[in-house]
């Protein structure tokens, strides 16, 4: 669970990773272009565990998201990898007031378009 700052006279306020992961998957579909992988072989090797292609990690009060993505064919990789991070950094300050350490952006497949 991730502890937010706001004690007061109520308690605290406690996320849990599952809502951040959330937060982010709907954050990166708002990117033209991109979209997450799901759940597959591939992205078991890499270390993901979960069903929405984002994982988080918390450690010693930092978090860390990494995004699996696949990137239409034609996308500026760059220039939009950095826009995903910054939906993903946008959307966490909004709804959470949380601030993620690291953003990462794994591009693990590129997608073409069907004739």
């Amino acid at each position: 669970m991730i502890e937010t700052n706001k004690k007061g006279n109520l308690g605290t306020v406690e996320i849990a990773p599952s809502v951040i992961e959330l937060i982010a998957s709907i954050a990166v579909s708002e990117v033209k272009g991109v979209s997450l992988v799901q759940k597959s072989k591939s992205l078991e090797k890499l270390g993901v565990k979960n069903q929405r292609g984002v994982q988080v990690d918390t450690k010693d009060d930092a978090i860390i998201i990494d995004a699996y993505c696949a990137f239409d064919y034609g996308t500026k990789i760059a220039k939009t990898a950095t826009l995903v991070q910054q939906s993903i950094k946008t959307a966490l300050g909004n709804m959470t007031a949380l601030e993620p350490s690291q953003i990462n952006i794994h591009i693990v497949s590129v997608k073409f378009k069907e004739n």
